[in-house]
């Protein structure tokens, strides 16, 4: 499902014109990018969670000549489904 699906699904259960599904689509993600750069967490009961995950800097090697790099700390946003979801997801 992309963007314009979701927004599309939005509309149709919500009973919403699909420039309002956009709007709220759109702001949901603005919500859950905005607390993962201040480094919150986004808890969506029932549903899951967003947490913001620190990676630190490694070794890695180029595969294409085997020369040792240094892959630089990152910071990234992991998903973490809640009890339901799994085992709507595994039944």
């Amino acid at each position: 499902m992309n963007t314009s699906e979701l927004i599309e699904h939005v509309a149709t259960h919500a009973g919403l014109e699909k420039t309002q599904a956009r709007k709220a689509v759109d702001a949901l993600v603005s919500a859950i990018t905005s607390a993962a750069k201040g480094g919150d967490s986004v808890a969506l009961s029932g549903f899951g969670q967003f947490k913001v995950k620190d990676t630190p800097a490694r070794q890695g090697r180029n595969p294409a000549t085997g020369e040792p790099i240094e892959i630089a700390a990152a910071r990234k946003l992991v998903f973490a489904p809640a009890k339901a979801v799994k085992d709507i997801l595994n039944a």
